[in-house]
């Protein structure tokens, strides 16, 4: 039986450098690590990919009632709970397209509050079916539109009064060009 002894690492050298080691050795340890990055890049992944887990997403369903009769309007189906009030409108105005989602005002109670159109589905939800109550709030009508049509009549008023029409004031008023600082 051949029985292997250990080498020291001198005895290592000069063995190498007997047989031109150097070189050898370089290009041995080249060829290790050739080899080595072959074996780790031709294994894979170190670790498998996570398995998807497969989770259960509870939707709600959104019935919509009138407020005077308590009839059923529409009921919207699978509401993901992450979506919001917004969501439900532009849903509901989907389905019955008479109803914009600007003039809708929806409530958890008859007497109750105007919901916000941030609030959370899953804020309002004590089981998967959600009751909400219907109330038509009317055309609404933009900020913008509202400034100009509330001031533009002021101020329209107040040039009239400005210029000094002769049919607001008599003949000798009309053609004074004074004017106070205040005005």
């Amino acid at each position: 039986m051949l029985r292997r002894r250990k080498t020291s690492s001198s005895e290592l050298k000069r063995d190498l450098s007997a047989h031109g080691g150097a070189l050898s050795m370089s290009q041995n340890n080249t060829r290790s690590f050739f080899n080595f990055s072959q074996l780790v890049l031709s294994a894979g992944h170190l670790r498998p990919p996570p398995v998807l887990k497969h989770s259960k997403v509870t939707y709600f369903e959104v019935e919509i009632l009138d407020v005077q009769s308590k009839k059923q309007i529409c009921i919207v189906d699978k509401v993901p709970p992450s979506s919001t009030l917004l969501d439900v409108k532009h849903k509901f105005h989907k389905a019955c397209p008479q109803w914009y989602p600007s003039r809708v005002g929806l409530q958890l109670e008859r007497n109750g509050p105007y919901l916000k159109d941030s609030v959370n589905i899953q804020s309002l939800a004590v089981s998967s079916i959600i009751t909400l109550y219907f109330t038509d709030l009317g055309q609404q009508v933009g900020w913008t539109t509202f400034f100009l049509t509330e001031y533009t009549g002021p101020l329209l008023i107040y040039l009239l009064f400005y210029i000094r029409l002769s049919t607001i004031y008599d003949q000798v008023e009309s053609m004074k060009n004074f004017r106070h600082p205040v005005v």
